[in-house]
């Protein structure tokens, strides 16, 4: 499998996406509206694995082969929610921010070699992305949801219900949970590549303050401020926004340039 192929993978995904999405508003049969959308997302998988192959290592090293964990995680996640709440709007939601992710692969590509660096060559390599990729996904998600109640009530008649909020802080409770997995084997890994558990890596401090602001979220839910769905909403919003410049603004930084160990 070489990344030539994928143009081919990411349309057929694409194609199984929107005809899902499209089902989930005219068909009544949820679990054939999931497979034809998960199909997309199977396809995807069989791209990951045969690139995998090809390369001889995990394709988790560069931003753009961890667009396609991104992608993978987010369609998959959508379908799951789907599954549980039957909330047809996750379908083209996780869609249209999958596809974008696949087309910036597209317009984008990056060079994609065999070797990993000697600081790659870890078991805790794999685990650790693997996982933060999940938590981004399934809290990019999230911030779908949260803006899909903030809009509809902000028009006239428009309520969020409680049990509405209650499912989105539980899902924020497992991404929250996956965040903090990741950081302890990033620790992990730290320490076995570079001798040290933490080292206040610009990298280090943005997941750190990513972790902080959705604990924050967490603990605000409990006060009578943070019950109230516009305030929940926003700062759901600011935390994704740290979740981003965690991913991937934080190599955009001056300080992070020929400094970070998380820059290769």
């Amino acid at each position: 499998m070489s990344w030539d192929a994928f143009a081919g993978f990411a349309a057929f995904a694409a194609l199984c996406w929107v005809t899902g999405s499209v089902l989930a508003f005219v068909s009544k049969r949820r679990a054939a509206t999931a497979g034809v959308f998960l199909a997309g997302t199977a396809a995807l998988l069989v791209f990951i694995v045969g690139m995998w192959i090809a390369l001889q290592r995990p394709p988790l090293r560069s931003m753009g082969e961890t667009r396609l964990w991104y992608s993978f995680f987010l369609s998959l996640v959508g379908a799951v929610i789907y599954l549980r709440w039957r909330y047809q709007w996750i379908l083209p939601f996780s869609t249209m921010m999958a596809v974008v992710f696949l087309c910036i692969n597209l317009f984008k590509p990056e060079i994609h070699t065999q070797p990993l660096m000697p600081a790659l060559q870890s078991p805790w390599f794999v685990p650790h992305v693997i996982v933060y990729m999940f938590a981004y996904a399934l809290l990019g998600a999230v911030t779908l949801y949260a803006v899909f109640l903030w809009v509809r009530a902000s028009r006239p008649g428009g309520a969020v219900l409680p049990e509405e909020m209650g499912r989105c802080d539980t899902l924020v409770r497992i991404g929250w949970a996956f965040l903090g997995l990741g950081m302890a084997m990033g620790a992990l890994w730290a320490k076995d590549a570079w001798g040290d558990w933490w080292a206040w890596d610009p990298k280090e401090t943005w997941a750190f303050a990513t972790w902080l602001g959705y604990l924050f979220y967490l603990h605000l839910r409990k006060t009578p401020a943070g019950r109230r769905p516009g305030t929940a909403f926003l700062i759901l919003v600011l935390c994704f926004l740290l979740l981003q410049m965690c991913w991937w603004g934080v190599g955009l930084l001056p300080a992070a340039r020929g400094a970070s160990v998380h820059v290769y």
